[in-house]
């Protein structure tokens, strides 16, 4: 790979690893901000909500924005803003001033999630788009797993504010990055109309139903798993962290492997591949009883999961013209995020149903509340096997024709 292709990648790799470590970080600091500005709960958790409905509300006009006004351009305006966020969460005066600074950082975030994707087409070539998707999406799960674990020693050593202000400088280097090594924008011409373009359209709209399928039934994982590791199985809450980091570090792991994969094999015999191994895991977790057997489970679920992103981000940016990059990226990260809530709610909602009075319920009870989740998990998970054969088939007649 050329220097500056390495360099580029390496610019859209950290933005894609801030993005991310914006969210994970600042959980663990609720606590100490609730004690520091003497406010409830409730409130503080808007340093969280804050970022995240940010990111969500505009997501898809930052992709739409740098479609018409040049996705370099645009990434290095968010990358500016989100450091400047930071460090103005860092010296907020008080809860109200860090949540605005959170607003702040959260639409420089979305920015930068809405670009890394679109330019990823301008950066590598063809052949190893899979590889670079596979690598984004190891930066997300790694900025996932180390916040929490990151954020509790700058917390322990400087003070909350900490958590925040560390992304100064890594934005800082990382918009220098793009600056230096991302190609220039170009103009584009807004293409015309034509015959394929309601099929195009078609597997779109199919991956982004499975983008959020995949996405709710994952955050599940993370929703229903700690009252099954604490109260199901009574671990201590250090070592229930310990379980509940291993989905994010075999994400990461798995990450790159499954992008040389999708460039070897091809998208769509790796999304059914991923979205199988995604089906097996929900399904051995709807009979896992006992440590081992969930731990082995989630290994497999998220294996899978890797596998389908990687795949599924392929076909997806891979069928689009490169005028409409920034704004189907924009889409897609939309729609993990939209999973992700429908994940929380809904199948919260069946855990919550099948185990009644969760904080007095029995060992015995919790488990089968882990089951019937991953049951309809597994349900939701038949539905995206459908829909990616469905656009495979699709795709089949649109090269035909």
């Amino acid at each position: 790979m050329h220097t500056s292709s390495r360099g580029g990648l390496a610019s859209l790799s950290l933005s894609m690893l801030l993005a991310s470590l914006g969210t994970s970080i600042a959980n663990v600091g609720l606590p100490r901000l609730a004690q520091t500005f003497d406010a409830s709960f409730h409130a503080v958790q808007w340093v969280v909500l804050a970022y995240l409905m940010a990111i969500t509300a505009v997501i898809v006009s930052a992709g739409r924005l740098g479609d018409r006004l040049g996705r370099k351009r645009l990434l290095l305006a968010g990358l500016l803003l989100f450091a400047l966020a930071c460090g103005l969460c860092g010296v907020a005066p008080g809860l109200h001033g860090l949540i605005a600074a959170r607003v702040a950082q959260g639409l420089g975030a979305a920015i930068m999630m809405a670009m890394t994707l679109g330019l990823v087409g301008d950066t590598v070539p063809a052949e190893r788009t899979g590889r670079a998707m596979g690598l984004l999406g190891t930066m997300s799960a790694v900025g996932t797993a180390m916040g929490p674990s990151v954020g509790g020693m700058l917390l322990s050593v400087w003070g909350w504010q900490a958590l925040f202000l560390v992304g100064a400088p890594l934005g800082l280097l990382a918009a220098a990055l793009a600056w230096r090594y991302l190609p220039a924008d170009q103009q584009r011409a807004r293409p015309a109309a034509s015959a394929g373009s309601s099929l195009k359209a078609g597997a779109l709209c199919a991956g982004l139903a499975m983008s959020a399928l995949v996405a709710a039934v994952i955050m599940a994982t993370f929703v229903v798993g700690p009252f099954y590791l604490s109260l199901g199985l009574g671990l201590p809450p250090e070592w229930m962290g310990l379980a509940m980091a291993v989905g994010p570090c075999v994400a990461a792991l798995t990450g790159v492997p499954a992008g040389q994969l999708t460039d070897r094999l091809g998208s769509q015999r790796m999304t059914l591949a991923g979205l199988g191994t995604l089906l097996g895991g929900a399904l051995l977790l709807s009979l896992a009883s006992g440590l081992v057997a969930y731990l082995g489970s989630l290994v497999i679920l998220t294996a899978g999961y890797s596998l389908f992103q990687a795949a599924n981000n392929t076909a997806v940016m891979s069928g689009v013209e490169s005028a409409r990059r920034g704004t189907v990226s924009g889409l897609l990260n939309l729609s993990r995020n939209l999973g992700l809530i429908f994940g929380a709610s809904a199948l919260g909602a069946v855990f919550a149903w099948a185990t009644p009075d969760v904080l007095h319920a029995t060992a015995q009870s919790v488990t089968e509340g882990l089951h019937a989740t991953f049951f309809v998990a597994a349900g939701l998970m038949l539905l995206a096997c459908a829909i990616a054969r469905w656009r495979g088939v699709d795709r089949t007649h649109l090269l035909t024709r």
